[in-house]
């Protein structure tokens, strides 16, 4: 229990050191980046910390298994080169029985990663949103709930909330919507209603349209019946739309499923949600298995010319695990294969092959 416990306190050390590391070195980059980026509005160096910080932690947590097999191959080496894996061997300890502790310590990570950091990327994400469509004075936002689909489009001249009843698959028809715009200081100008708004480049068409004035004194007695063709200037495209609301990860793990239903009632496909929710589920697993894969390359007692390739190999499967994982997630997302073997089958797999390697090399 207390050497189970010391290898697992040793390589959480070592994942919170190489995770700090990473941390600090994204941030410089992306601080960088949004100092590019936002070269117009003239960023100030604390406002492009703020940003890179907001911005970093999804990053981190796409490449998670990543730093785990990293963690993993400091941990054996660290043992090797200490001959500890030699006394451990010399006093009864089967090589698979030490390995308990970093798996279980992998599983938890994984378990704290869904749970916490999940969610904390996604409120990360979000808050980086609204800071850089700020600093745009522009952009756009899209979300799901019980009352439908809403959207927002943005230029320097103010804001326009669109609300609809239903919308198809891509977002570029609108039913039963709703147009209310603002001014730059947030005045309420016009609100225009509509029972269909189709997306052409540049504009909304809409169809049975009414519009107010909502500057005048009397909106209701100034309301007027708007043509058939009559149209509405929109910077959205087909792309930004989906772009909005097609990426899971900026949705809490938590919030998921009832977004999930939300996007099916709006009339929106939820395929690529149900993947990642799977994934997500299915994260503890792949994580086990990268400490796995590392400790089948790294967990001997090899001179040190030997080091090189080893941890080489461990990085090259490791990549070849997430390369493969990702890969899943586009099969599943395109339909190609089922919602559970696209997130499950790639962890489950390299588990399976990384205790296959691990007992051949232990038992022979």
């Amino acid at each position: 229990m207390i050497l189970n416990l010391y290898i697992a306190r040793r390589f959480l050390l070592l994942f919170c050191l190489i995770f700090a590391g990473f941390f600090a070195l994204f941030v410089m980059i992306d601080m960088i980046e949004e100092m590019r980026r936002f070269a117009n509005p003239g960023l100030s160096l604390s406002e492009a910390l703020v940003l890179a910080t907001l911005n970093v932690p999804a990053t981190l947590y796409r490449i998670l298994p990543l730093i785990v097999i990293l963690s993993a191959i400091a941990l054996f080496l660290g043992l090797s080169r200490s001959s500890e894996l030699v006394v451990m061997r010399t006093a009864g300890r089967a090589g698979l029985s030490f390995l308990m502790a970093p798996v279980v310590t992998a599983l938890a990570i994984g378990a704290f990663g869904v749970g916490v950091l999940d969610p904390l990327v996604a409120a990360t994400l979000h808050r980086y949103d609204s800071l850089s469509a700020g600093y745009a004075r522009g952009g756009s936002v899209l979300s799901i709930s019980d009352a439908g689909l809403w959207l927002r489009q943005g230029s320097a001249a103010g804001q326009t909330v669109i609300e609809a009843k239903r919308a198809n698959l891509d977002g570029t028809a609108l039913f039963e919507v709703t147009f209310l715009t603002f001014a730059a200081d947030g005045t309420p100008i016009q609100r225009i209603e509509a029972a269909q708004a189709s997306l052409i480049p540049g504009f909304w068409a809409l169809s049975q349209g009414r519009l107010w004035p909502l500057s005048t004194a009397n909106p209701e007695r100034n309301m007027q019946v708007l043509a058939q063709d009559a149209t509405l200037a929109t910077e959205l495209t087909r792309d930004r739309i989906h772009d909005t609301f097609g990426t899971p990860s900026a949705i809490s793990f938590w919030n998921l499923p009832a977004y999930i239903a939300g996007l099916e009632r709006a009339g929106f496909s939820a395929r690529s949600h149900l993947v990642w929710y799977q994934i997500e589920l299915a994260s503890p697993l792949l994580l086990a298995a990268m400490v796995l894969i590392a400790a089948g390359f790294t967990m001997r007692h090899a001179r040190m010319a030997q080091t090189g390739p080893l941890v080489l190999l461990a990085l090259l499967a490791g990549f070849g695990v997430f390369f493969l994982r990702n890969f899943g997630q586009v099969l599943g997302e395109n339909g190609q294969i089922p919602v559970v073997l696209a997130a499950w089958s790639p962890p489950a797999v390299a588990v399976l092959l990384a205790l296959g390697f691990l007992l051949h090399l232990e038992d022979g």
